[in-house]
Parts: structure tokens; sequence; C-alpha cells
């Protein structure tokens, strides 16, 4: 009997002192990757996690949009090792995805780069977790979420369908878009509208076709955006939680315009 308590003893403590997955400890990297021997004006993907790690949808969507870049005729490279985030390196890619990307992932020297890359024309798309509270950075909140994440619906109503509102069809983002589209996601809500603070919206969320709760209401409440005020092309999306995101042929279609758009 006393074994036993031991051995259930010993598991308890074993699987109270078990890893986070969603929550890692922030690390920071210093060594920088080794790029594929050739590659010029590429697609960067990054989920470096230094905060929530969706672990659910992050190994899928970086293959769908590795596929997204081939099938765009560009090279493409993934990696969670922010030290690409230099000069020198930035210099192969024309467009970083921050994919969930989450956390203060950047130390100041890698911040310092990715801004000088977009001020001289480089690309970003950001998704999901790239824009939530997580991201103190004064530089990148005001230039690629122009907003503050305030939180999602949770238990029951985590995940809903709703209704997407297109307010730029005409822009080559949503080309091709086709509504009514109704995808099942994890609805971010934000402390302001990003029009607000000069961010062009592509797209919302229709409030009344699901349960945001009272306290994460909005009124009009957008879901992606451009940044029209940098020299770089800036996107970011609120979508993508769920691997099944990814699969969305909409959704696939959105992620390459916005891709080839912030690319030129």
């Amino acid at each position: 009997m006393m074994r036993k308590m031991l051995v259930l003893a010993a598991f308890l403590t074993m699987a109270q002192a078990a890893p986070d997955l969603h929550q890692p400890a922030p690390t920071y990297d210093a060594v920088a990757p080794v790029l594929p021997a050739g590659l010029q004006r590429g697609v960067l993907i990054v989920s470096k996690t230094n905060g929530w790690r969706h672990i659910e949808h992050i190994p899928h969507s970086n293959m769908v949009l590795t596929d997204i870049a081939r099938d765009l005729g560009r090279a493409s490279f993934v990696t969670e090792n922010a030290a690409v985030f230099n000069d020198e390196q930035l210099h192969h890619f024309s467009v970083v995805v921050l994919n969930s990307a989450s956390g203060d992932f950047l130390t100041a020297d890698q911040r310092a780069a990715l801004a000088r890359f977009v001020a001289r024309g480089g690309g970003v798309v950001a998704l999901h977790a790239a824009g939530d509270n997580s991201h103190t950075d004064a530089w990148y909140k005001k230039m690629v979420i122009g907003t503050t994440f305030t939180g999602h619906p949770g238990g029951a109503d985590h995940l809903q369908p709703a209704w997407i509102v297109v307010d730029r069809p005409g822009h080559p983002i949503m080309a091709g878009v086709k509504l009514p589209w109704t995808p099942v996601d994890e609805w971010y809500s934000f402390d302001a509208n990003p029009a607000a603070r000069g961010m062009t919206v592509l797209a919302r969320v229709d409030e009344a076709s699901y349960r945001p709760g009272a306290k994460l209401m909005m009124g009009v409440h957008p879901v992606i955006w451009i940044n029209p005020s940098s020299k770089g092309r800036i996107f970011y999306s609120a979508l993508g939680h769920t691997p099944e995101a990814y699969n969305d042929p909409t959704y696939r279609r959105i992620l390459a315009n916005a891709i080839r758009w912030a690319a030129r």
C-alpha cells in the first residue's frame, strides 16, 4: 500500500510539474539560422511564441502557408528562430508572415531590424495571436496591430460561426471572396476600431450573428485590416484559431492574396 501511495504521489508531482505547452517559458534567440542557398524574394514564416502558443494550428498552418507561397511561385523558409531578424538575412525576403507569433519574441536589435525591413518596403502578414495583447513593443503595436486585444468568448461560446462583412470588396486582398461567408473561429475583440488609429479595415464580423458577450461587443467589429501609412505593406487578420480555418478555401484565398499584396 505504501509503495502504491508513493507511486501515486510521484505521478501527481510529475503531473503538476509538467510544462504547459500553451504557455512556454519565454526565450530569445541569438544565433541566426542557416538559410537555403540562393533564397531571394522569399516568404519568411515565423511562428515564434513567447506568449500563448497555438499548438493546435501552428504545425498545420505553417504547412498551408508554405503551400501558398509555393503556389505564388515564391520560396519560403519556416522558422521559430527570431535571430533571423537581422538586416543581412531579411534582405532575402519580400514578406514576413507572423503566424500567431505571440509575446515580445524579438530582442531590441531584432525589432529594429524588422522596423528597417518595413521602412525599406518589406511586407508583413500578421495572423491571429500576432495581434493579441502579449505584444508590448510600441512600434509593433502602432505599425502592425493599431489597437489592443481585449479578449474573446470562452466556454461553450469559445468557437462560433459568424457572418463576415467585407468593407472593401475592391481591395486586392478581398479579390474572389464570395459571400455569405460564415467561418467558425475564436472571435477576437479590441479596445478600439483600428480605423480610428489610421488602419484601413477590409472586413469585420457581424456581432448580431454570434454571441460575443456584453463586455466584448464593439459595435463595428473589424477582424481584417491593413496599415496604409507604411512604406512596407502590413496586413493583419484576427482569424485563424483552429487548424480547420486554414483549410477553408475562402480564408486560404485571403491569405494568398495578402502574401501576394504584401510581397508586391
